[in-house]
């Protein structure tokens, strides 16, 4: 891996998570709610108390509702509007996509939330991954000036999606950077790195922390579940295996 050290963004749906990333060696944190969902966007204050918090850049996920990527006007207006505000709280990017009904991106959806976003970096989420033609969808990502590619390569992990994934990395060309996510851990990530050649890596490191509650309700104990929580220590692991990989990359005669 030449160049920029390679990084790790962790995908955090709390403040508790963005911290707890930023704890483990993350280099960036993509913050956004409903991870069940595949994500939505944070609320207002979520956004602000992370930014304070924060010392490493803040994403923001930028996506209305579950489902899939077919958005209607009332919906991209919510989208602006809360990048507007992801701008006005200083956030250092946003993380969207918009498609349309033949699986294709669709640049007059997506182009005035890229406008709005003005100084801030764009990524453009997994609704790549539900596209009818990745190849074609890369050149119009770049068209519209997103700096960034989150992408399993059409697969349900990374993993299963690295042939693909290091062919949009080829065909990109450093244009933008290409980002594999779903289904990253400490225990793939180094073989995951070397079959994509990428050098930057998207992952939620969750684990499901029990409930505090002593007071449990009979019938209904699916409502103290716990949260899902990033984890510190397994951030912590897959940085370290970026860290190993650089050196090791660092150190190989040329």
């Amino acid at each position: 891996m030449a160049g920029a050290p390679p990084l790790l963004e962790v995908a955090a749906n709390s403040v508790a998570s963005a911290l707890a990333a930023q704890e483990g060696g993350a280099g960036r944190v993509e913050l956004c709610a409903a991870l069940e969902l595949g994500g939505v966007t944070p609320s207002y204050a979520e956004i602000a108390t992370a930014r304070d918090k924060l010392a490493i850049p803040l994403y923001v996920l930028v996506r209305p509702r579950g489902g899939d990527f077919l958005y209607n006007d009332f919906e991209c207006e919510v989208m602006l509007r809360d990048i507007e505000t992801c701008v006005a709280l200083g956030c250092e990017g946003v993380v969207l996509g918009v498609l349309d009904a033949q699986g294709r991106v669709d640049p007059a959806r997506c182009r005035p939330l890229v406008a709005a976003a003005g100084p801030l970096g764009v990524t453009f989420h997994r609704a790549f991954d539900m596209v009818h033609d990745q190849a074609q969808a890369l050149e119009a990502v770049v068209a519209l000036g997103c700096e960034r590619v989150l992408t399993s390569g059409a697969q349900a992990s990374a993993v299963d999606g690295a042939e693909r994934i290091r062919a949009l990395l080829a065909q990109a060309a450093g244009r933008v950077t290409i980002m594999p996510g779903a289904g990253v851990h400490a225990r793939n990530l180094a073989a995951l790195a070397r079959a994509t050649g990428a050098n930057e890596f998207h992952a939620s490191a969750k684990q499901q922390l029990p409930s505090q509650m002593r007071h449990r309700q009979p019938g209904l104990e699916d409502m103290a579940t716990g949260e899902w929580r990033s984890d510190a220590a397994e951030v912590r692991a897959m940085v370290m295996v970026l860290q190993s990989l650089a050196t090791d990359a660092g150190t190989r005669p040329p």
